[in-house]
């Protein structure tokens, strides 16, 4: 089997050393198992046999995380659909660039600090979290495997939106260091035209556009635009986010916000 762009041996090792199973690493890395050993073999790392077999080491996770709405797991579950990825084996991944997310992720899943750092090849970093259940749950509202260009907008309850357009947000948006425009891009119609239905929901000046790839298939960006919008945004998905958010993001979202005096206090 190939091995897949950017996976280097210190990747691997990394991988194994922090309890990924031998199923997972072929997932992420393309390998077989023997070329998997092959590496640990040579770089004289002493295997496991619960990971060559196949089981996970076992890391603790509230496995119910899912299944009760809160501002926390509406803002997990945001970021789970546009960096999120669900796993062939029973496991979850997240990935993020700001690891302080992940960590921030684990601490509201109640999940061991299980990250893979960043290689030379790879700029980002990933949590990554064994559960069937926590999968089946996933699965549940709607979000399977091969999710990026099928994934509906789940049924969010309005109490727990904000933090969910938040955490979609802090996952695939963008917003302009001088605080004028947002957009959030998604490869689903479905999803995009539903968050856009929630933006105008809220009257903000907002709008989606549709652009084709390279290799010729369709994304689509939903736009959040004016220097009086974004800030109008930002008092809507900040209330009960705690330190749940790119902080980047709020910054540039609440620079026309006016003076602080002025301003709602989110911490």
């Amino acid at each position: 089997m190939p091995r897949k762009p950017g996976i280097t041996d210190d990747y691997m090792i990394t991988l194994y050393k922090k309890g990924t199973s031998f199923k997972v690493m072929k997932e992420i890395s393309g390998l077989s198992d023997r070329a998997i050993r092959n590496i640990l073999y040579k770089h004289k790392i002493e295997m496991n046999r619960e990971q060559y077999s196949g089981q996970p080491r076992k890391y603790s996770v509230n496995e119910h995380f899912f299944k009760t709405w809160t501002h926390e797991m509406a803002w997990v579950l945001g970021l789970f659909v546009t960096d999120g990825c669900v796993n062939q084996t029973n496991s979850i991944s997240f990935a993020q660039k700001d690891e302080r997310i992940l960590r921030m992720i684990a601490k509201h899943m109640d999940a061991e600090n299980n990250i893979i750092p960043p290689s030379s090849t790879r700029n980002i970093s990933t949590l990554i979290i064994n559960s069937k259940i926590l999968k089946n749950d996933l699965k549940n509202l709607g979000i399977l495997s091969n999710k990026s260009r099928t994934v509906k907008f789940p049924e969010v309850p309005d109490v727990y939106l904000p933090s969910f357009v938040r955490g979609v947000i802090d996952g695939d948006g963008w917003v302009q260091k001088t605080g004028y425009v947002m957009n959030v891009t998604s490869a689903s119609n479905k999803f995009a035209l539903e968050l856009l239905k929630v933006f105008q929901k809220w009257k903000l000046r907002s709008e989606i556009k549709t652009e084709t790839t390279k290799n010729g298939k369709e994304i689509y960006r939903i736009w959040v635009k004016g220097k009086e919008t974004l800030p109008e945004l930002a008092n809507i998905i900040y209330n009960n986010a705690g330190e749940s958010y790119v902080y980047i993001k709020r910054e540039r979202m609440t620079i026309h916000s006016g003076p602080k005096s002025n301003q709602i206090d989110f911490s």
